[in-house]
């Protein structure tokens, strides 16, 4: 690897989510962020960039092959052709290590503590302050944690207006019986507004395989008007969403 090469990963890896390189370890640029846990070694080889993820989610491998099917070539180790390439990934790796399970409640705990500590003692003391100031910030923390899951875009319809999207719960908010589980991007979908209410009030759901469920009481007419069909899917579906999912069936056919 050249000074050139070196300098170009070390720009990528600054400007899309990897501000930090790590000691020089021979022909490789090590990648890090103080915004979440992941860390990659990136190598030139032949066909271009090598890039290896050497740690951050357990699942984050399997996200990143989905956006990028041809470029995996082994557990956790993908080559991207171009310079373009390697930056788009390396986003992509950066938006789903903020979104991926753990690291969104470490920065929701993180948010609420912050603003606690700017309160009068006894105003951040007072449990019902805290209730508001803890369902609030998870509710803010959730939605940007889909944002970045989901690309900002619709889990369905690919809609990618952020203000018409809506992060759903599967599992209803007040019914979680842990901030784990409230702010899991796994636990519901990025959905544009009218699907959002939809699925919020179990009109609609979802098989495992990710095809749309309507309820009985939205007519065709009403579907036409919704712009519902039967064709439309999940663009995927982990397995980590099918716990949710089931839970959420289970109300919807109730």
């Amino acid at each position: 690897m050249n000074p050139l090469q070196r300098t170009l990963i070390e720009k990528a890896g600054h400007d899309n989510g990897f501000e930090h390189v790590l000691p020089e370890v021979g022909q490789h640029v090590a990648l890090a962020s103080a915004r979440h846990p992941a860390q990659v070694v990136v190598t030139c080889v032949e066909d271009g960039f090598a890039v290896a993820i050497q740690s951050g989610s357990a699942t984050l491998a399997q996200e990143l092959s989905r956006t990028f099917p041809k470029a995996a070539t082994a557990t956790h180790r993908f080559v991207l052709q171009t310079e373009s390439e390697l930056a788009l990934w390396l986003r992509r790796a950066a938006a789903l290590s903020q979104a991926l399970p753990n690291q969104a409640v470490t920065a929701f705990e993180q948010q609420v503590q912050a603003e606690l500590s700017a309160m009068p003692a006894p105003t951040a003391q007072n449990t019902e302050v805290l209730r508001m100031v803890r369902q609030r910030v998870g509710q803010q923390a959730y939605r940007q944690a889909m944002l970045n899951y989901w690309g900002g875009t619709c889990a369905v319809t690919g809609l990618a207006l952020p203000q018409a999207l809506r992060a759903s719960h599967a599992k209803p908010w007040v019914e979680c019986s842990t901030d784990t589980e409230r702010l899991d991007v796994y636990n519901g979908f990025l959905l544009s507004a009218n699907l959002d209410a939809l699925f919020d009030n179990f009109l609609i759901s979802f098989t495992d395989e990710g095809v749309l469920l309507m309820a009985e009481q939205i007519d065709h007419c009403e579907r036409e008007k919704l712009g519902l069909s039967d064709l439309m899917r999940l663009r995927w579906v982990a397995a980590q969403h099918l716990p949710y999912l089931r839970f959420h069936r289970e109300r919807y056919f109730a």
